[in-house]
């Protein structure tokens, strides 16, 4: 079956997760745990929001959830409806706020399921498209047995055509949504039931071993592996230059240092922060400290930069990565860093999460030469590496 998007269909997803996971335990509905530093549930809509099919992704929600969720997903295109009494309900709900958007397709998928892929929603789109419905799943490899009450068996269950079910479930939208409302107040096990009671066709498609379903500690154990295993490793440099000015002393690596002069900005100009802060905006793709914080806007006037930093930070923690180590140089004639090096590692410490060994900090002087050696500014550079989930 061709993998390949189909850009001519217009498809609606409903991430259905108003359900309070008590089996998983936790202090947090299992949706909103962390796999490898990022919510299960943001984890689980990202293969969705990239996918150039979808155009309209709704996430159903518990009513009491609302701040939970808005933190998770935030900066994700979706929208939030409140679910109903069972899942069954809360799918009708979501199903019914898409039908101003009317897509050809709707994908249905389980907030717990954070291991779905982009190949795995094209083929259940594209199989959708060609029958009506279409179900991930994977056929059942063991001899199966039916069992009473006292574990004895009873006898044992052909497993030829027998698959296990999974999610995304897709079908086309209008005869789902009808199919949906004439099974109110019936308790059917997933919606492919559903669409099978009104008489729609629906097929499997082949999932994936690790699309499987959050329930119990052990898979968000399970899940914590798999995530990790997913992780990529990125690098990303920054560098910036900072001219001095008539003053007494200057910011560097958000430490007070006393000085001659001070360095000439719109904010405090600390520069050895201001390249840290770029070198993790390169590792995220995510543009300059200009572009976030803007000179031209007067409420960045005198701040202090480890608001920047702490900017480009959050944005890595919301993208689920973790800061591996930096290696930070300072380059200038004069201030003498070297009596400022332990509060300036500690402070980048506080500032980062980082313990000190994984910290590089240096300071050092272009031997007379260039516009540092004139005693003209400061500049600095900075590396980092980070660990981002890799999104299939």
């Amino acid at each position: 079956m061709d993998t390949e998007p189909n850009t001519d269909l217009r498809c609606a997803a409903i991430i259905v997760a108003a359900g309070r996971g008590h089996r998983a335990g936790g202090p947090v509905p299992k949706q909103y745990a962390a796999l490898a530093g990022m919510p299960v549930i943001r984890r689980t809509l990202q293969p969705f929001d990239l996918h150039p099919a979808i155009e309209t992704i709704a996430v159903v929600i518990h009513p009491d959830d609302r701040s939970m969720a808005e933190s998770a997903v935030s900066g994700i295109d979706v929208t939030f409806v409140n679910g109903g009494k069972n899942r069954q309900d809360s799918v009708r709900n979501g199903l019914k706020y898409i039908e101003n958007v009317d897509p050809d397709i709707v994908l249905i998928h389980d907030a717990a399921r954070p291991f779905a892929t982009q190949t795995i929603l094209t083929r259940t789109i594209d199989a959708a498209r060609q029958h009506g419905g279409a179900v991930a799943g994977l056929p059942v490899p063991d001899t199966l047995k039916q069992v009473g009450e006292t574990a004895e068996i009873h006898q044992t269950v052909p497993r030829e055509g027998i698959w296990r079910a999974q999610t995304p479930q897709a079908f086309r939208y209008q005869p789902l949504l009808a199919a949906h409302r004439a099974a109110a107040g019936e308790a059917l096990t997933d919606d492919a039931a559903v669409a099978e009671q009104a008489g729609m066709t629906v097929v499997m498609t082949v999932g994936s071993e690790d699309n499987f379903k959050i329930t119990t500690p052990e898979d968000l154990e399970r899940a914590e592996r798999l995530a990790m295993t997913q992780q990529v490793n990125v690098v990303g440099q920054g560098y910036d230059v900072h001219a001095f000015a008539p003053g007494d002393h200057v910011w560097l690596c958000s430490v007070q240092i006393a000085h001659d002069r001070t360095l000439k900005g719109h904010s405090d100009a600390d520069v050895a922060l201001h390249a840290l802060t770029d070198a993790l905006y390169g590792a995220l793709g995510a543009g300059d400290i200009g572009q976030h914080f803007p000179d031209s806007d007067p409420q960045w006037r005198g701040a202090p930069s480890d608001r920047f930093l702490g900017h480009a930070m959050d944005l890595l923690k919301s993208r689920g990565g973790r800061l591996i180590n930096l290696d930070l140089t300072i380059i200038c004639e004069q201030p003498r860093l070297a009596p400022h090096r332990d509060a300036m590692l500690a402070r980048l410490s506080d500032l980062t999460g980082l313990p000190s060994a994984r910290i590089g900090l240096k300071a050092t002087t272009t031997e007379k030469l260039g516009f540092t050696g004139r005693g003209e500014g400061i500049a600095a550079q900075a590396i980092v590496s980070v660990s981002l989930p890799d999104i299939p």
